[in-house]
């Protein structure tokens, strides 16, 4: 008997189970080749190593204090901010992202490089285990003052990630043992009791991590810490209220004054609606659904459900960007999309895949895997050009031209954690339970596990996300009883699935859009699956004012938009007119083998409108073919202008 969904406890593979190839393969080989090292380099160039060192005197504050919040005085010192409270994170993610390179491609001298930053860590640390840059060499004496600002254990979350790959990696223990002590100091720090802070951080971050150091270490110690963090989260009297009269600050004197901003309003099991930094909220939700994956906690399942619906009905980009607003990073209004000026940070998709991708833990679900595939090859690897060297930090829907991809920004937050995902993105492929794996994700791979007792292997040949082919195979160390269950994609009208050439019936075998397949495997077999990519336009709720009138293209589970590369300028002054569905599809060598997609179009011209910038007349229009790329793949070429949702389309009538 199938146990139900919330009965069941699915885990991703390790980074290292997974051989790429095809896209992903080429943007790890990007990672290896130059982005890790870019990591490296530019974190020296800011000055981080220079503030871990104990034998160099302490730079102080090289990034001047500021606030975000209107509400705080310009003379109340200790609730302002500055990026460099978070270096440390810089140096986790950076580390993490080496470690996940070397699993693909050896490299002694990036390894050398992290061995250093390890031993000036391990120098760093205080005898009772606490570890933070900022409050070591800069602002001594001010530790755990302002958990609600600084940022303080989500540093630690990031160097705690970065420790538990580098010892996958590498096998080397020595930085996963220092933040194993630190981790044991924050746990006597932390919970009720006399001398006890009864807090969480601020920026969220350090749930998922210590969830990812417990399953490393097989510590439950470091698990019940994760769970503590997230109940204790918005719980009255308010821990951030507390600590901010004992700091002698105006607990009202606060980031867009309203605890909204970092998800700690209200218990987590009583939020509803998605608000606030959008990054943190990713992470809250990552953790959260870790926990209810460890504890098979229903009340936690419930919650982020109520939650992850409020997102993807009401808050979302078609990219799968989120957070629409500059000013607070972070989600507005309902229904509030703007192209042109979407923040629609890097990080806040890379934040949804985790989330989404964690969502999984209690059983497969088209439900949250469709969303991670879409934020994944969308809303998150535009962040990272082809060559592995330039990033976006914002990823707007729309540009006059003037948004380009940067080598390094003030808040270098998002270079890492998209080089991050890619390098381990083979484990958001894949997951496995007991007695089952899961495929979430489709692309030329192989995957090692272990299912009912047995090795396994797994590996899919295709060109997916170019073409629909996807094809199967086994390696079983003994003939074995398992179920391997397929994710159908929501949008693959007409998919096909056969096992050794047999048509396999998929209503019958479906189970919340997978394909679920129990069967004694010998190795033998060949599974066979058809994902159909015919291009499709899609509409916005009319809701979205910013989409009105206007469509989107997509092909499988990647958004199009025209460039004017291929368009020239004034893309705005397209129209539409041929179906997209039989769109001629091209491959592009300059974007690594993407298919583009060619359109009939028309384009409304000037002429007539010498001397006048208005007229009784419309423009007159002339033909024009409309050219798609893929939208993860723009400015990769040459700069210029850029739009998703376009004027025309194929007319269709809604129910």
């Amino acid at each position: 008997m199938t146990k139900t969904k919330k009965d069941r406890q699915f885990r991703p593979v390790p980074v290292p189970s997974v051989v790429l190839g095809g896209l992903f393969g080429a943007r790890q080989d990007a990672v290896c080749e130059a982005t890790a090292e870019t990591l490296l380099d530019r974190c020296v160039d800011a000055g981080m190593l220079k503030a871990i060192d104990v034998e160099q005197p302490s730079p102080g504050v090289v990034i001047p204090y500021h606030s975000m919040s209107p509400t705080v005085p310009a003379t109340e010192h200790k609730a302002m901010v500055s990026t460099q409270m978070f270096w440390d994170s810089d140096l986790g993610k950076s580390i993490e992202t080496v470690a996940y390179s070397l699993y693909r491609k050896p490299n002694p001298k990036l390894e050398a490089r992290v061995d250093a930053i390890v031993d000036l860590y391990a120098k760093l640390q205080r005898a009772d285990g606490y570890l933070n840059a900022w409050y070591l060499r800069v602002v001594p004496g001010r530790e755990w003052a302002n958990l609600r600002d600084t940022h303080e254990l989500y540093c630690a979350g990031h160097l705690i990630e970065g420790a538990v790959a580098y010892y996958q990696a590498t096998g080397k223990r020595k930085l996963m043992d220092i933040m194993s002590r630190y981790v044991d100091h924050i746990i006597d720090k932390f919970g009720h009791g006399p001398g006890k802070i009864a807090g969480y951080c601020g920026h969220e971050e350090i749930e998922l991590a210590l969830v990812k150091l417990a399953r490393a270490t097989g510590q439950q110690k470091y698990m019940d810490l994760s769970k503590y963090f997230i109940d204790e989260r918005g719980t009255e009297p308010h821990y951030f209220d507390i600590e901010a009269r004992r700091d002698g600050r105006d607990p009202k004197n606060f980031v867009m004054g309203s605890y909204q901003y970092n998800q700690s309003h209200q218990p987590v099991r009583e939020q509803k609606k998605v608000v606030g930094h959008a990054v943190r909220a990713m992470y809250l939700y990552s953790g959260m659904a870790d926990i209810a994956t460890e504890y098979s906690d229903d009340t936690l399942t419930t919650a982020l459900e109520t939650l992850w619906d409020d997102l993807i009905t009401k808050q979302m980009y078609i990219t799968g960007g989120i957070g629409p607003a500059a000013a607070n990073e972070g989600f507005t209004d309902y229904y509030d999309l703007p192209n042109e000026s979407a923040y629609a940070e890097t990080c806040a998709s890379v934040g949804l895949v985790f989330w989404a991708n964690r969502m999984l833990g209690r059983g497969p679900n088209r439900r949250f895997a469709d969303i991670m595939e879409i934020a994944l090859y969308n809303g998150s690897l535009s962040g990272l050009s082809l060559d592995g060297k330039t990033f976006f930090y914002e990823n707007p829907l729309e540009s006059a031209g003037k948004h380009h991809r940067w080598i390094w920004h003030r808040c270098p937050c998002c270079p890492p954690n998209i080089a991050r995902l890619v390098a381990s993105v083979g484990s958001y492929m894949y997951a496995v339970a007991d007695d089952e794996i899961a495929v979430h994700l489709y692309g030329e791979s192989s995957v090692k596990a272990e299912i009912a007792g047995t090795k396994v292997e797994l590996a899919q040949a295709t060109r997916y996300p170019w073409h629909g082919a996807v094809r199967l195979t086994l390696k079983v160390e003994k003939p074995t009883r398992f179920a391997i269950s397929l994710r159908i994609p929501g949008w693959a009208k007409g998919a096909k699935l056969s096992i050794d050439g047999g048509a396999v019936d998929l209503v019958s075998v479906m189970v919340n859009g997978y394909a679920r397949i129990e069967h004694e495997w010998t190795g033998s077999e060949v599974i066979d699956l058809e994902l159909p990519l015919i291009p499709r336009a899609l509409w916005a709720d009319p809701r979205v004012r910013q989409d009105t009138g206007r469509f989107a293209l997509m092909r499988g589970p990647l958004v199009y938009c025209a460039e004017g590369v291929d368009n020239g300028e004034g893309l705005n002054a397209l129209t539409v007119t041929g179906d997209p569905s039989r769109a001629n599809e091209i491959e592009i060598a300059a974007l690594g083998g993407a298919v583009a997609l060619d359109i009939e179009a028309r384009r409304d011209v000037s002429t007539g409108f010498e001397g006048s910038l208005y007229r009784e007349a419309p423009p007159a229009t002339e033909p024009a073919k409309a050219r798609f790329v893929p939208y993860h793949l723009w400015d990769n070429r040459a700069p210029g202008e850029m739009l998703v949702w376009m004027r025309g389309g194929p007319k269709k009538t809604g129910a």
